[in-house]
């Protein structure tokens, strides 16, 4: 299957120069020039990920982000912004819209595929393996070992997988999930839990993390 690709960007030279050298990769390449004709591509093709220019006109990146969250066909697609835009305040605005990654521009290419190509293998392992997974959790190290491969987590990632995996099958509403990994002093946005499951599901895989709409989520092996 040819992995569905939508490169969003205002400046079609850039539109050419990506879509041709992940065309090359074996992709399906979809094209866009603002956040509005974005939504409307990514309903139609359904990719499986979406990489967003920040500054676009009609609707900016953040804009377009927050959208396509709000979408059913796009809720859980990989995001990466891709910014010419360097500063904390600008990436963090990006992850707090529902972006799972950041890349700066000017885009080496070698470094987009790779990364590219690393986001897909994480989607295809994810969609061959829809049975039981073995699940080792260490806590010491903050590692998480599937089915032998060993993952190092973040440690917010890691705190959340494991209050998930603490209690399989029960549900963990997001109050609950920000006091036991955030704690209640800290501020975070609205978006954060959401972030941090979508990046969670590119490691592990969709099948453990289910979503309970409009409460929160659980764990299942």
């Amino acid at each position: 299957m040819a992995y569905r690709i939508l490169l969003v960007d205002d400046e079609t030279d850039i539109l050419e120069f990506i879509g041709y050298n992940l065309a090359r990769e074996g992709y399906e390449i979809y094209t866009a020039t603002n956040g509005e004709e974005a939504l409307k591509k990514a309903a139609e093709c359904r990719p499986h990920l979406i990489l967003l220019d920040m500054m676009m006109p009609v609707m900016d990146g953040v804009q377009t982000c927050r959208a396509l969250r709000q979408m059913p066909e796009t809720a859980d697609t990989i995001i990466v912004f891709l910014s010419a835009l360097g500063e904390d305040e600008s990436q963090l605005a990006g992850f707090e819209a529902g972006a799972d990654d950041y890349i700066s521009k000017p885009i080496r290419m070698t470094l987009l595929k790779s990364r590219v190509n690393a986001l897909m293998r994480r989607v295809s392992e994810s969609a061959d393996d829809p049975g039981h997974s073995d699940i080792e959790i260490n806590r010491e190290h903050h590692t998480v070992v599937i089915d032998g491969r060993e993952l190092t987590l973040p440690r917010k990632e890691f705190a959340l997988f494991d209050l998930l995996c603490s209690q399989p099958g029960k549900l963990f509403t997001r109050e609950e999930i920000y006091s036991k990994v955030w704690g209640n002093s800290v501020v975070v946005g609205d978006r954060t839990i959401d972030v941090h499951i979508r990046r969670l599901r590119c490691k592990i895989g969709d099948k453990h993390i289910v979503t309970v709409k409009g409460l929160g989520y659980k764990f299942q092996k």
